[in-house]
């Protein structure tokens, strides 16, 4: 029997699921509400093969599957997605979020599928479900893709099943089964649009920005599976090894993937990169203003360590201590969004590639900076980095960006969108960056009402959803581009049931609430 918290975390999931198709009901509905459906039946069975053991890869073990929670996000984000364009006339992107929608659903069917077939003994009702909701899926697809969206939708399958082979191999405890669905369909479906715009420079569409996205995340992947390839075979740790490292970085970064990127904005990237980052004395000021905040955020790092010298007893930074980089990075993203959500969108890619090629160095403790990263980071650990890589503070800066990475500029007007979908840029920054911190720093401190099975509090949730709210009154005051037309209960209604999915979500809540909160804003 599921305990509590899953059946209310899977309820919550249920309630956003029909809320979104209340607003948007066609023939891809009942395949979201068939795969929520058997998603719930499924996630029993992976979570009682993570319990005894029985999966074929190591998942993290302090959470539970989150597969339905995990296998909704796709095709609710590519449903939300095709119903903004079509309401804007813009078929091409009408059809890549059904394109989007499609092989979110497919993929976490092949999760679904892989899960039934290595339980023993084989669960009968639990098959027939999993076999009608891909009954539904399949002949939805066959009715609704044409053949060229058929195979881009295979390949988007195909690449997940051997990345996911390798990467959960190489990343043991790193992920649950939900997390590497989400983390592992993204980077699949990111390098597809890759290979089929760079084989199709001509007739691709895009602007210089969402290139520079696509090349900037497929390189450092691609420069992580070289190197974890190649230390197999000798000591990552000497002198040697890391001048190597070094070299080979600066080889592929030059002779692979600026060309790459050249190929595709047809321009120098570097020359541009610069022209771009320079172009406006208001870009000036918001990169000066970011370098002191990444500078400020170095020394809570630097002050915490050393507390933490003097202090022999204290191993852990506190989970206030954690939330003061949830402050820095609203106070990061606000004025982005505000002024310049375009200079955003390149500062945010260009941070994740420094954060895993930090994480690359420390992983692979390479000279001189790889075994002084790995003390420092160790103060701010908790239990959801019980593997080889620390993932934490990449989630948050995913959870932040992903939602101004995602934004459907082409479908919105003069790129705004009116009613609730103005705030879906912000997204990140109420669901993360205000509603969890807020929700963490009064609960921890203040909260005495637990919510049934979890360590979270009553209080902490419903500060989090009055923080928001008072969030989504002071930007209306401060982005003149708001024009949310009285749609107030419908946001009330999405803040208060991602707060309560915050409260009892095992996964990352950084990476999970963004994207739920922005789908609900997008339908």
């Amino acid at each position: 029997m599921l305990n509590k918290p899953v059946l209310v975390e899977s309820l919550i999931v249920f309630s956003i699921v029909l809320c979104v198709h209340a607003v948007v009901w066609d023939r891809y509905s009942w395949c979201a509400v068939a795969l929520a459906i058997q998603a719930f039946y499924v996630q029993f069975k992976w979570d009682r093969l993570l319990q005894q053991g029985g999966a074929v890869f190591q998942f993290r073990s302090t959470a539970n599957s989150g597969l339905l929670p995990a296998s909704m996000v796709i095709p609710l984000l590519g449903i939300a997605m095709k119903e903004r364009c079509k309401a804007a006339g813009i078929v091409y992107f009408e059809r890549f979020g059904i394109v989007v929608a499609s092989t979110g659903m497919l993929v976490a069917l092949f999760l679904s599928v892989i899960a039934v077939g290595i339980t023993k003994p084989v669960p009968t009702n639990t098959c027939i479900l999993t076999g009608v909701a891909g009954s539904i899926i399949i002949y939805t697809m066959k009715h609704s893709l044409t053949v060229s969206e058929v195979i881009e939708v295979l390949e988007v399958l195909l690449i997940f099943v051997y990345l996911s082979m390798i990467l959960l191999y190489l990343l043991p405890r790193c992920f649950t089964p939900g997390e590497a669905l989400l983390v592992l369909g993204g980077i699949s479906f990111v390098l597809n649009q890759l290979i089929k715009r760079s084989l199709n420079v001509i007739e691709g569409r895009g602007e210089p920005i969402d290139f520079f996205l696509l090349v900037a995340v497929i390189g450092v992947i691609i420069l992580g599976l070289f190197f974890t390839v190649l230390f197999i075979f000798m000591d990552s740790g000497t002198w040697i090894s890391s001048m190597f490292f070094h070299m080979m970085t600066a080889v592929l970064g030059l002779g692979v993937i600026m060309p790459w990127l050249y190929r595709l904005i047809r321009r120098n990237p570097l020359f541009w990169l610069l022209q771009f980052l320079f172009q406006t004395q208001t870009r000036v000021y918001l990169l000066i203003y970011w370098t002191f905040l990444a500078a400020s955020a170095c020394g809570i790092v630097f002050y915490q360590n050393a507390k933490r010298s003097s202090e022999s007893k204290k191993h852990q930074a506190s989970t206030i201590t954690r939330k003061y980089f949830h402050f820095i990075i609203v106070a990061t993203y606000v004025p982005g969004l505000i002024y310049d959500r375009q200079l955003l969108y390149v500062a945010a890619v260009l941070c994740l590639a420094v954060f895993i090629f930090l994480e690359y160095i420390r992983y692979f403790r390479i000279k001189p900076l790889g075994q002084t990263l790995r003390y420092l980071l160790s103060l701010f650990l908790d239990e959801r980095d019980s593997g080889p890589l620390i993932l934490t503070h990449i989630y948050l800066l995913l959870g932040m960006s992903l939602p101004v990475w995602l934004f459907p500029r082409s479908c919105a007007p003069k790129g705004t969108l009116s009613g609730a979908g103005a705030l879906v840029p912000y997204a990140g920054v109420l669901a993360v960056g205000v509603g969890d911190t807020m929700a963490s720093v009064f609960g921890s401190t203040m909260g005495e009402i637990k919510w049934p099975g979890t360590k979270k509090t009553f209080e902490g949730t419903m500060t989090a959803v009055f923080a928001q709210i008072i969030a989504v009154a002071l930007i209306l005051i401060f982005d003149s581009s708001m024009n949310l037309n009285s749609s107030y209960a419908w946001i009330l209604v999405s803040v208060s049931l991602v707060s309560l999915l915050e409260a009892y979500t095992t996964q990352i809540d950084n990476l999970l609430l963004p994207l739920y909160l922005q789908i609900l804003f997008m339908v």
